[in-house]
């Protein structure tokens, strides 16, 4: 049955203009407005106040005031089109284009059937009723919808671009790739780009969840959507306003809904067989008892009009499709994007956890984690290497030479020769320098010492004679262990780590973080065929795939669930991931898991409430022993509890931890 917000959430599209204001049109599914207003069309809320207000009025008159019949006819008569003349309107219309069986329609009937059967007040009290009940829920949807767009306001208004000398303030749209743009304190960064000039904190809670503010200088790159804390930046725009990294962010907010959840499609499916079996239900309510039983016309006919007013599943049709869409919201707010209410929900059913390693639970950064010197002092021996390894564009070289604490740009380095496979040798301030692994050394003829820990093992060697080693790893990333117990606890029954990397390393990273099961020595094919078997071998839940978006698109897309780590400003990621986690917190993953309990939870409330009221007054209604106008206030009471109950997805999302 189409009911007035039956597709206010879901089917919705928003375009947002931003000269100091967003404007949203509204699309409904039958291409009809209903008489309340919606972003700006149709009767704003004080007159429905006013009408509401003058049709009470009226109808204490009638109730109160010693009058002949016809008079008092005419003042309820009055009073009820003064309310409902709009429901009318749109009950006629939907006549019209043969779909009758909306609520629109029912109330219509329901109103002036009492009126056919004298119940003058009856009818006048069950529009009334509706429109009061309509007003709140258009305030609670409307409440809701304004929350989540207050929780991702991240887009901004304008742009300072520099343009013949001058600094011009246009909209975002109207920048081109290549312009230079100013971004003064306080103003968020209107496009993506990279810092020409200045040096600065952004604030990247809007984006990423984190209040941690993130500094950048010359090079570094600015994301729409971020704020500028302090310094005066001047940034080159390398994306278009439609690719930028906050438009990317709020299309997928806004068109969140495309994607449906089981029980959205349910309700939908049930709502189209419900309808017409009630419809059914109820015209034989109305003549059975009349006609073959010799019940009386007046009192059967007011029950079937009661159990078509209850029947009108509205309160369903709402609160689910908005439950999950508060829920998105919330979660955008903590930095996780969802992109459909259908990857939501299975978030609430995960079984099995498959992870990459670097970058994932790994920071994906090779570092210096252990020194020892033979002889002389480390510090001696780390500079030593970075310095023969000066000019190599390795991770190794890089990682050494980001490790030196020296500055060693002077030093004289020549004769460099790197050897493939084994490591590097060179002429340092004149001393024959060996940086590499074992075989190196051999080749050199110097006797080396056992490394056993985990990690690539640099030794260095001057002169023939062995100075000491050093330990290259990816440190483990400081909440991943924790972020695997907290998914333990939710319920997830097993948790695999895959990588390409060394059996050695592999074992070391999987007991730090603890997970169940680890596969090391993968080349990307076989990740694939390590989550085909993962799929085959899980319970009843849902499999998902944590990496970073952009070398594991097959594993992301097998994958019940693909989520991209760490993906702020990664537009590959984005685009394969069914969630995005804009930072690279792997405890957000647990963070995005409890939410979409909550989330499935509330649901599952407002199903159980709605369904269960809504028998409950059926049955009442049958056995003459529920009024229609409270078969109305049942209908409108419950849809609007379980509105505001819907409501609680998103701000339970945006406190969560």
């Amino acid at each position: 049955m189409s009911c007035k917000h039956c597709h206010h959430d879901h089917e919705e599209e928003h375009e947002h203009e931003h000269e100091h204001e967003h404007e949203h049109e509204h699309h409904h599914e039958h291409g009809h407005e209903h008489g309340h207003e919606h972003g700006g069309e149709g009767e704003n809320r004080r007159a429905m106040l006013i009408r509401i207000g003058v049709s009470a009025a009226l109808l204490l008159v009638g109730l109160i005031v010693p009058m002949p019949e016809w008079v008092k006819i005419v003042v309820f008569a009055a009073s009820f089109l003064v309310v409902g003349y709009s429901v009318v309107i749109e009950a006629v219309k939907s006549l019209l284009r043969l779909e009758p069986l909306d609520e629109m329609f029912l109330m219509t009937v329901a109103g002036i059937g009492a009126f056919c059967l004298g119940d003058y007040a009856e009818g006048v009290a069950v529009m009334l009723l509706y429109q009061i009940g309509e007003f709140f829920q258009d305030y609670a949807v409307d409440q809701s919808r304004d929350s989540i767009a207050e929780l991702m306001d991240i887009r901004p208004d304008s742009a300072n671009v520099e343009r013949e000398g001058r600094v011009e303030t246009i909209l975002p749209k109207f920048v081109s790739v290549g312009e230079v743009i100013v971004v003064r304190p306080g103003e968020k960064v209107p496009l993506d780009g990279t810092v020409v000039e200045g040096e600065s904190s952004l604030n990247t809670l809007a984006l990423t969840g984190e209040s941690m503010p993130r500094h950048i200088r010359v090079g570094d790159a600015a994301l729409s959507g971020c704020v500028n804390l302090n310094g005066l930046l001047r940034i080159q725009v390398t994306h278009a306003y439609e690719d930028s990294t906050v438009s990317r962010i709020l299309e997928l907010v806004e068109h969140a809904g495309e994607n449906k959840s089981k029980a959205d499609r349910f309700i939908t499916r049930f709502a189209k067989v419900y309808t017409p079996v009630v419809v059914g239900l109820a015209v034989l309510a109305a003549l059975i008892p009349p006609l073959f039983f010799g019940g009386d016309w007046s009192q059967w006919i007011t029950s079937a009009l009661t159990f078509l007013v209850i029947s009108c599943p509205c309160a369903l049709v709402i609160s689910v499709p908005l439950t999950f869409f508060s829920g998105i919201g919330g979660a955008s707010r903590r930095g996780i994007l969802v992109k459909g209410a259908g990857y939501l929900e299975t978030l609430a059913n995960v079984d099995t956890a498959v992870f990459d390693k670097t970058g994932t639970l790994t920071q994906g950064k090779f570092a210096i984690a252990e020194a020892k010197a033979a002889r002389g002092t480390k510090e001696d021996m780390i500079a030593l290497a970075a310095a023969a390894e000066r000019f190599s564009t390795h991770p190794i070289a890089q990682s050494l030479r980001e490790g030196c604490g020296q500055e060693v740009s002077a030093w004289k380095v020549e004769d460099v020769e790197e050897i493939s496979g084994h490591g590097v040798r060179a002429k340092v301030n004149g001393k024959a320098v060996s940086v590499g692994n074992t075989q190196l050394m051999e080749r050199e003829g110097v006797s080396c010492a056992a490394v056993q820990q985990a990690g690539t093992v640099v030794h260095v060697a001057a002169d023939g004679q062995y100075l000491g080693y050093i330990v290259i790893a990816d440190a483990v990333k400081p909440g991943s262990a924790e972020a695997i117990q907290d998914m333990k606890r939710l319920g997830v029954r097993k948790t695999v780590m895959l990588t390409g990397d060394s059996r050695g390393v592999a074992e070391h990273v999987a007991r730090e973080v603890g997970v169940d099961e680890m596969h090391a020595g993968l080349l990307p094919h076989e990740k694939v065929d390590q989550v085909e078997r993962l799929l085959k071998e899980k319970k009843d839940g849902a499999l998902i795939f944590v990496g970073d978006g952009i070398n594991d698109a097959p594993v992301l897309a097998r994958a019940d669930i693909g989520v991209a780590m760490g993906a702020l400003g990664s537009d590959a990621a984005i685009e394969t991931a069914d969630v995005v986690l804009m930072d690279d917190d792997p405890r957000k993953l647990a963070t995005a898991i409890r939410i979409a309990h909550r989330t499935r939870e509330i649901v599952r409330q407002n199903v159980a409430f709605s369904l269960g009221v809504k028998l409950l007054v059926m049955v009442l209604g049958v056995l003459h022993l529920a009024p229609l106008w409270a078969a109305v206030f049942a209908d409108v009471g419950v849809c609007f509890l379980a509105i505001l109950n819907a409501m609680r997805a998103m701000r339970a999302a945006a406190k969560e931890k």
